[in-house]
């Protein structure tokens, strides 16, 4: 099934001349229900997280704000995509979720819809190297970082465990 979608996915970029390899074909919907494209975000590195308000990983958003605020200006961004998917740690509205982030961590970086990684385009995209080309990953828990290329391109998956203000990611986000 798997394959089938990947030849899919290839004929159809082909034909409608987008880049199947790049996270900017897709259209998503921000928290407060307005349309987001990714294509909008050509030429910037992009850090993708799966987010939730009750878990043991959400005072990551304290970190994942400090890094969105020191390089917002350098070409790249964060984009948090909450989700339920994990022990029920996001199960907010979006009004709840604004309010969360915003009232406890000052979260400014772009937030989408709540989703369910299984469903997600995107994150289907993300997981699948038939997919994106680089690797196949799994989202076993929240906070799950994925770190995009100016040209839309998966460069790596990093796990849970791993700060958003890693020395790693800090290099790759300075080009170093």
């Amino acid at each position: 099934m798997k394959t089938i979608l990947a030849i899919t996915m290839l004929a159809m970029s082909a034909f409608i001349g987008t880049d199947s390899k790049s996270i900017h074909q897709f259209k998503v919907k921000t928290l407060e229900g307005q349309d987001f494209d990714f294509a909008s975000l050509k030429g910037k590195k992009i850090m993708v997280v799966n987010t939730a308000s009750k878990c043991g990983f959400t005072p990551q958003y304290k970190e994942l704000e400090e890094v969105y605020e020191k390089y917002k200006d350098k070409n790249f961004t964060i984009i948090g995509f909450p989700c339920n998917d994990f022990a029920s740690q996001e199960p907010g509205t979006s009004a709840d979720i604004r309010e969360f982030c915003t009232k406890n961590y000052g979260v400014t970086f772009p937030i989408m819809e709540k989703i369910t990684i299984k469903d997600s385009p995107v994150y289907t995209w993300l997981k699948d190297k038939n997919l994106n080309g680089v690797e196949d990953s799994k989202v076993s828990w929240n906070f799950n970082k994925y770190l995009i290329d100016e040209n839309g391109h998966l460069v790596k998956h990093v796990g849970s465990m791993v700060k958003p203000n890693d020395a790693d990611i800090i290099k790759w986000i300075e080009g170093k």
